[in-house]
């Protein structure tokens, strides 16, 4: 009787304990396909990539600040406007963001997939549009300003990383040479 007391009490103090650790589901605003579909008007291009091998690599690592997680980007290109679905980790979680670039320009930015605790709120449009129009300066820092977010800083600086990544790597690709000079 006495084991199975202290068995039960074991068992309700550890469901406690894991009910009381904060959780963060998967938020999913749109699924990247719908996101490309959208920006495509249901004709969406072949995939290309990109292989983040040398100096590529090197500069994706300077702008994230830490290794790229994979060595091959896919993207969709279209004349001089490309798409990128790209993730950064917030504080603790993959924050999917789906990026428009058009003749080295930011179209659009949405978070598509949001999985963290905290920082929700860079899904919304009064944040997604301050990225609109803006492009990387030769220091490959955005060209104009970001305003943060209270208690979203880390989401604020994911985001920040994917939008100059996208327009970095759209750089690369043969968008690039559609640019007037």
């Amino acid at each position: 009787m006495r084991i199975r007391m202290s068995r039960l009490l074991f068992v309700s103090a550890l469901l406690a304990a894991l009910l009381s650790v904060p959780y963060a589901r998967a938020e999913v605003y749109q699924s990247p396909e719908d996101f490309l579909s959208e920006v495509f008007a249901g004709d969406v291009p072949t995939p290309a990539a990109l292989w983040l091998t040398g100096e590529m690599r090197e500069s994706a690592e300077d702008i994230l600040g830490h290794e790229p997680p994979q060595l091959r980007v896919r993207y969709w290109l279209r004349g001089a406007r490309s798409a990128w679905v790209l993730e950064e980790i917030g504080k603790e979680k993959p924050i999917t963001t789906g990026i428009v670039v058009d003749a080295g320009r930011i179209e659009r930015i949405r978070v598509l997939i949001f999985r963290e605790s905290r920082g929700w709120e860079v899904r919304h449009d009064f944040f997604t549009d301050q990225f609109v129009r803006l492009g990387l300066a030769d220091d490959r820092k955005l060209d104009g300003p970001i305003d943060g977010i209270s208690g979203a800083t880390l989401s604020v600086r994911a985001l920040t990383k994917l939008a100059r990544l996208a327009l970095y790597l759209h750089q690369q690709t043969p968008a690039a040479a559609h640019v007037a000079p």
